[in-house]
């Protein structure tokens, strides 16, 4: 499979006149972009907001992270969401890098939403605070989730993914800055000099946990509760395949705009051919059950030792219940004869001390470690807030809470916070472009 991504650096965002792209600025009418938006009968009410780097501007509930893209050929970007189901992975992509699509609660903040600072000592905790978003502040009519913990988002998730395609028409037709080529040749075509090196599968576990659909990430547009391990050609998830569910403790969440850029992917495309042959990816799951655990686990080891794996990445999207399904992954692999490296956060408590993972195994001897969730956060008030600061006290948000005996509410009346490291959008960033490192003392 061979996939061209134009890249369009945007240097600037604007409302003006047009909604076009030229000389690196990105101009949006913001009426009409309102317009289109608001066709969703389920959203109530809309704003647009731009938030730059450097900003004195703290966001709030963040729900969601896309980025603006299209296909020259006129296929959907996400297929199965945005439109017609096809076959991802090949063709070519116009992208705009340097800004994204944020989905951002004008009420009511969920389990899975998060914080983004775009400037201070909150903007280390999160990539988003580099990039320019493009904020969606939405609210609803699905009064059925507005008080529950746990909420689908599902129109605001969805506005997003489509606000993507009608922003990425900017530049179906124009020429890009610089293209990205994403080519693997079939396992059993590979030249003798490629097949020669230790050959690497990149196995991935995204949320899918929710036994009522809706919350789970999708692949083409299908709930991955309904999911088994299965193999894949890393192109199809940086064509739009996946999309990030509202389903997790927001720092360990993969955003869609995580999974169309996911940095282990490119990663491993920069070593293969180099110092690795790397085979492409084996899609996993999270399950509820410890039968469910075992059987993916299963077909994951079986599926590495029939591709000829020499070793594997193991990389989980989230925490808690999901550290059974990435530890006995990691094993279950191990035991089969595939070196593992895992990569996840870890839930060590608020000092530090606790177990890190809920399960544990001498097998997992090469654990890499995006940060601790519980890590605790004091930030200062900031000028701004998109979206609304009570989300993160009143309702259930991760990382945040309404009073805590000690500490008492995440929201200070001066508009300063506290709270865990929980509640920063994709903070942890699995997907590998974390921040973060390990020390001694």
């Amino acid at each position: 499979m061979k996939l061209e991504i134009g890249n369009f650096y945007v240097k600037d965002v604007k409302f003006g006149g047009n909604t076009e792209f030229s000389d690196g600025v990105l101009t949006i009418n913001k009426e009409e972009a309102l317009a289109f938006i608001k066709s969703d009968e389920h959203i109530t009410n809309v704003d647009i907001e731009i938030a730059k780097p450097g900003d004195n501007t703290r966001i709030v509930p963040v729900k969601e992270a896309v980025e603006a893209r299209i296909r020259p050929d006129g296929k959907a970007v996400f297929p199965g969401v945005t439109g017609e189901l096809r076959s991802a992975g090949e063709g070519r992509i116009h992208a705009l890098k340097g800004c994204s699509i944020l989905g951002v609660g004008m009420h009511w903040g969920s389990f899975g939403d998060g914080l983004i600072d775009m400037s201070g000592e909150g903007a280390k905790y999160s990539y988003y605070s580099q990039l320019i978003n493009i904020c969606l502040v939405i609210d609803t009519d699905e009064e059925f989730e507005r008080y529950e913990q746990q909420k689908k988002n599902h129109a605001i998730r969805w506005a997003c993914h489509k606000f993507a395609e009608y922003i990425g028409k900017t530049v179906k037709h124009l020429e890009a800055d610089d293209t990205e080529i994403f080519d693997l040749d079939g396992i059993t075509k590979r030249d003798e000099k490629i097949s020669k090196l230790p050959s690497v599968v990149l196995v991935m576990q995204p949320q899918s946990q929710m036994e009522e659909l809706g919350y789970n990430d999708f692949l083409y547009g299908w709930d991955m509760n309904h999911y088994l391990p299965s193999f894949m050609n890393p192109n199809e998830i940086l064509d739009g395949a996946i999309i990030g569910g509202s389903f997790m403790p927001c720092s360990s969440k993969w955003s869609t705009y995580d999974m169309q850029n996911f940095p282990i992917i490119k990663e491993l495309y920069n070593e293969h051919g180099n110092s690795i042959n790397f085979l492409g990816v084996i899609m996993s799951n999270l399950n509820v059950s410890l039968e469910q655990k075992e059987r993916a686990a299963i077909f994951v080891a079986n599926m590495a030792k029939s591709l000829g794996a020499d070793g594997a990445i193991v990389t989980e999207e989230g925490y808690g219940n999901p550290d059974a399904d990435y530890v006995r992954c990691i094993c279950a692999l191990e035991e089969v004869g595939v070196k593992v490296v895992g990569i996840s956060n870890e839930c060590t408590g608020r000092d530090g001390k606790s177990q890190p993972l809920v399960v544990m195994d001498e097998r997992t001897d090469a654990l890499v470690s995006t940060g601790n969730v519980s890590e605790l956060i004091k930030l200062p008030a900031m000028e701004k807030v998109i979206g609304e600061l009570d989300s993160l006290a009143r309702d259930g948000l991760s990382g945040g809470w309404a009073g805590d005996e000690i500490l008492g509410s995440s929201v200070k009346e001066d508009g300063s916070i506290i709270m865990e490291n929980n509640a920063m959008f994709c903070g942890d960033q699995i997907a590998g472009w974390s921040v973060k490192t390990m020390k001694e003392f």
